[in-house]
């Protein structure tokens, strides 16, 4: 049988080999991971994840956050709101073709 050799991993982690084909990890260095986490959010929202913590509070969820609700207000700060979707119309609106007028007479 070949002696163990221990190989560095990153964040403080070792890695035990016996053989070419069969790698231990040191056990009781995880932590605890959690299936069913309770979540609650601070609109009142509660659901279930996975997580290394059992219970975790939040500020802002899917059900309230604006974004995904469709209630986003654009703040419009000196009509930069406004500037930039003229910019925008103006590149989407159809050029008209440029006609040559020739100087032969």
């Amino acid at each position: 049988m070949r002696p163990r050799t221990e190989a560095k991993l990153g964040a403080g982690l070792r890695l035990t080999t016996l053989n070419h084909n069969q790698k231990i990890m040191k056990k009781d260095i995880h932590p605890k991971y959690y299936k069913k986490a309770s979540v609650r959010c601070a609109c009142g929202h509660t659901f279930t994840v996975g997580s290394t913590k059992e219970f975790i509070e939040i500020e802002v969820c899917s059900n309230c956050h604006p974004f995904y609700t469709g209630k986003e207000k654009m703040l419009d700060t000196m009509g930069r709101v406004e500037k930039f979707k003229q910019k925008m119309a103006k590149k989407q609106a159809p050029k008209a073709k440029k006609t040559r007028k020739s100087n032969k007479a």
